[in-house]
């Protein structure tokens, strides 16, 4: 599942770049929101419309039992509370550090204790990366950032929705709005007017909680 997911994901990348339709193709698209082409693409995977299509046994072309799709998709849910918690604290301490607006000695232990105690995160729960080993925000890219694969889960499970919605997981309209809207503009608009273009109206997070079997 993790490989067929890898494969969605990256051909969403190349939609995105091969449906770019801008003067200067690689405009810049902020790091909270380029994620979105390619994670929106992940929730077809485990679709049973697309499972027919390719999930099948090498030998027998029997298509993967639904009793299995069901066992991975419980699996991916398992834990989520944790697992979500704790990357939410490793983006609150991100934050934390990148408001501090002048040179300071630190007591780097007491300094994450008195962010995660403003937050309330219980004892038993630690942010995924401690200070001296988060290499995402000590230039890794994301400085202050963090928080964005959350972010871009929030808007693909809310993108997703859309199709959901209709009833229709490959719905024509939605697919060329998403096309127009999202996909074909880069970086040359306001991420959240473009994605407001599309879906009407701001994300939400139920999508991305039910997603989680948080809901």
């Amino acid at each position: 599942a993790l490989e067929a997911e890898t494969l969605f994901h990256e051909f969403g990348h190349a939609l995105n770049n091969l449906l770019s339709n801008i003067t200067y193709p690689g405009s810049s698209v902020p790091r909270d929101f380029v994620e979105l082409p390619s994670q929106i693409m992940e929730h077809w995977v485990l679709e049973p419309e697309v499972l027919k299509v390719y999930a099948k046994h090498y030998q027998t072309g029997e298509i993967i039992p639904k009793e299995i799709v069901d066992k991975l998709d419980k699996a991916s849910k398992f834990n989520m509370g944790f697992i979500t918690v704790e990357y939410l604290a490793a983006s609150l301490l991100d934050m934390e550090y990148h408001a501090l607006t002048e040179p300071v000695d630190l007591d780097i232990r007491d300094f994450e204790n008195k962010a995660m105690e403003k937050y309330g995160l219980i004892p038993e729960i630690k942010p995924r990366y401690r200070s001296t080993y988060f290499n995402h925000i000590w230039g890794g890219g994301y400085s202050a950032g963090y928080y964005s694969y959350i972010w871009c889960g929030v808007l693909d499970s809310d993108a997703f929705q859309a199709f959901k919605e209709t009833g229709d997981i490959f719905n024509r309209e939605i697919a060329s709005k998403f096309e127009k809207e999202i996909l074909s503009r880069g970086g040359t608009k306001d991420p959240l007017e473009m994605y407001i273009a599309f879906r009407g109206k701001e994300p939400g997070i139920d999508a991305l909680l039910e997603n989680r079997g948080l809901k």
